[in-house]
Order: C-alpha cells, then sequence, then structure tokens
C-alpha cells in the first residue's frame, strides 16, 4: 500500500499560480501511474491530469489545458501539479491518487488540500 499527502493548497487571487505537491511512502513510488483530481462544494469529484510512471506521458481535463502541469520526480517521491492563470471556478480539494496500472481505478488517495481562488 502507498500513502500520500498533499500540500501546497492555499488562497490565490484569479490569474494567480500555485503548486501543489504530492509525497507517497510506502511503496516504491515509480511503480504507479499518478493522478490529480478536485472536488469543488456540491460537485462530483473529477479528474485533472495523470502521469505514467516515467512521466513520459501525460493528460489533462479540458478545463486545465494550457494552464496546469503535471510533473513527478522519482527519487523524490513527489508528484506535483502547477497550477497558472486560477480562476474561481478552481477552486476545490484537490487530491492526489496512485494506481499501479492505467486501466484501474485508482485504489490510494490523499485527504486533500484545499485551493481556493478569489475573483
Amino acid at each position: 500500500q502507498v500513502h500520500l499527502v498533499e500540500s501546497g493548497g492555499g488562497l490565490v487571487q484569479a490569474g494567480g499560480s500555485l503548486r501543489l505537491s504530492c509525497v507517497a511512502s510506502g511503496r516504491t513510488f515509480s511503480n504507479y501511474y499518478m493522478g490529480w483530481f478536485r472536488q469543488a462544494p456540491g460537485k462530483e469529484r473529477e479528474f485533472v491530469a495523470t502521469m505514467s510512471r516515467g512521466g513520459d506521458s501525460t493528460a489533462y481535463a479540458d478545463s486545465v489545458k494550457g494552464r496546469f502541469t503535471v510533473s513527478r520526480d522519482n527519487p523524490k517521491n513527489t508528484v506535483y501539479l502547477q497550477m497558472n492563470s486560477l480562476k474561481p471556478e478552481d477552486t476545490a480539494v484537490y487530491y492526489c491518487a496512485a494506481r499501479e496500472k492505467p486501466t484501474i481505478t485508482y485504489p490510494y488517495w490523499g485527504r486533500g488540500t484545499q485551493v481556493t481562488v478569489s475573483s
């Protein structure tokens, strides 16, 4: 089992930037495909971004494409989400998740970090 802890959330004005981090422990980090998700108040959790084990493949939700960038540092057991040009609609709790294969649902989740974007 892998344990995930997110950090880096906070309050930022529209147009600003934040970088989220997710540190993994418990298993070999490079064995996991990593994902970022978010959940806004009153809404279902939604996909934000994903990255392959080696970092050579990424995918993004249309709503964040061109503004958010996912990256990972395997020796540091960390995945990042750089968020630029933030909008009020990006306000949500952001979660990182891990899975061993790209074809299964994510079994491992962090507890989330709050991102609030003011207008």
